[in-house]
């Protein structure tokens, strides 16, 4: 792996206590961060990058995504989660996606993804019908040849549909409810053997840079053998587990009508909240669930443009930092947020929850929010101090942006216009573990135009299956809309919408 050295940049190394440099050089040697400072002598035969009118940072963490939604994006209007996840993951779908299709559409948004200046991705990747060994290698080929930092996850329900939701055995028809039933279920067994070939085969794969994590989907979701087993296999290889809790106000209804106690409550009361875990989106929380939160010392994913397409109401983001909860940031999905621009993201993060709080002391800050994104994410991932910051040490995983663009002209405070100013267009070179990955908006590693082209003909093959699925979905709506109904009009002693309940 040949040195680098990026000479003269201002230099945002979002380390623990915010050094900046406004004009020094960055030394890489075998992938990590050998040196910053001004003056740097490179070894022979290193690579000179001029770095002088860019700003140098850590490479972006998107820590909270679902890769195989990335054909769709554009397919759907906003809808409430539930009715949501029946046209983006049919319950009754029997046909699993090849290998070749898994891994193109894992490249479309990792090229994506590159070229924002993202370096890093928590894929909580789901699997329809099951996952098999094929479709997680075509997931994790895609990022081991494209050059990405990937920590992949097999989100995977296993239990009958209807049982995940309050009300819906009740209002669904019998011959539904038998179709339902008959619909291919994994058995856990099944699941941690698909488990053990991720581990197995691609943990710590591409010199560190793809890594496993466990995902039970949600707790409704799965039998309490099976989470408890993934929690096991968390714990025994230190893993991240990824978990959605709270997402929407029927979650809080179906702990209050199944459990008789929140859903946060429940994974505490079985032992499994622990430092590990990942809690995605933690919107519909209280302050007990809070507390438990905390005081098992989990992080949380904030996903701000995905909760508001699919009104999932607004998370309590002040109230979770008053605990000394950790917060990453992720974009969700290529149908939810219908990009992966993290930018954006970011920039929704400091404005949505100004609206939540009269006191403006309470408000985000732009520091805040780039904490979230790079401490934070690092946090989820599990890779603290090895990613997110430009120390010593680290792995040389960042970004050049050009500072000579409309985003930071006049360069007045370069925090905040990270936050509030730029998209993702100033960022002119993306590097992985020392290797540079996007150069001017060119990604090094893959065909991008025949990875497109591929995309297009893939989708126009699967027109059919998306046809067939939206139809079962239209059959399901009526029953499903029926459920949020009731549920949102259910009292819970809380509001997350920005209107009155």
């Amino acid at each position: 792996m040949p040195s680098r050295l990026i000479r003269g940049s201002r230099i945002l190394t979002l380390n623990t206590v915010g050094d900046a440099h406004a004009e020094a050089d960055i030394l890489i040697k075998s992938g990590r961060i050998a040196a910053i400072g001004r003056s740097l002598i490179p070894p022979e035969g290193a690579e000179i990058i001029d770095g002088r009118g860019m700003l140098a940072m850590p490479g972006l963490i998107n820590a909270h995504v679902h890769s195989p939604a990335n054909f769709m994006r554009g397919t759907l209007e906003g809808l409430p989660l539930e009715l949501f996840m029946l046209y983006e993951v049919p319950p009754l779908t029997e046909r699993p996606p090849s290998k070749r299709t898994a891994y193109i559409r894992t490249l479309l948004g990792a090229m994506e993804m590159l070229k924002l200046g993202i370096t890093s991705v928590m894929d909580d990747a789901f699997y329809v019908p099951m996952p098999t060994p094929e479709t997680i290698d075509g997931v994790m080929e895609a990022y081991r040849d494209i050059g990405m930092r990937a920590t992949t996850t097999l989100d995977q329900p296993n239990i009958v549909e209807y049982a995940k939701y309050p009300f819906l055995a009740e209002l669904l028809p019998e011959t539904i409810r038998s179709r339902m039933e008959a619909a291919p279920v994994a058995s856990a067994g099944y699941l941690l053997e698909q488990y053990d070939h991720l581990i197995t085969r691609w943990h710590g794969a591409a010199h560190g840079r793809l890594r496993a994590g466990v995902s039970c989907s949600a707790p409704q979701r799965v039998t309490i053998p099976y989470f408890e087993a993934l929690s096991a296999l968390s714990k025994a290889r230190d893993l991240p587990f990824v978990v959605h809790m709270l997402e929407t106000k029927l979650q809080r209804v179906f702990g209050q009508e199944k459990l008789g106690k929140s859903l946060v409550r429940y994974v505490h009361d079985l032992g499994l909240l622990d430092e590990r875990m990942q809690i995605v989106h933690a919107i519909w929380v209280d302050d007990a669930d809070m507390r438990l939160i905390a005081d098992a010392g989990c992080v949380v994913a904030h996903n701000p443009v995905c909760n508001l397409k699919l009104g999932s109401g607004i998370m309590p983001f002040r109230a979770l930092r008053d605990h000394g909860i950790p917060i990453c940031l992720g974009t969700d999905e290529a149908v939810a947020d219908d990009t992966h621009n993290l930018w954006a993201v970011a920039k929704m993060a400091g404005l949505i929850h100004k609206i939540t709080d009269s006191d403006y002391l309470r408000w985000p800050s732009a520091a805040e929010i780039l904490r979230c994104l790079f401490e934070g994410g690092a946090r989820a991932m599990r890779q603290q101090g090895a990613i997110g910051n430009l120390v010593v040490g680290a792995e040389a995983d960042l970004v050049l942006l050009d500072l000579e663009t409309l985003a930071f002209t006049p360069l007045n405070d370069v925090v905040r216009q990270l936050v509030y100013c730029e998209n993702g267009s100033s960022v002119r070179l993306t590097m992985v573990a020392g290797e540079i990955v996007m150069r001017d908006g060119v990604i090094l590693n893959v065909d991008e135009k025949a990875i497109k082209a591929e995309a297009r003909a893939i989708m126009a093959e699967l027109a059919g299956d998306f046809a067939q699925a939206h139809s079962a979905a239209r059959e399901l709506d009526a029953y499903y809309r029926a459920m949020y109904l009731k549920a949102a009009q259910t009292e819970i002693g809380m509001n997350r919408w920005a209107h009155p309940t």
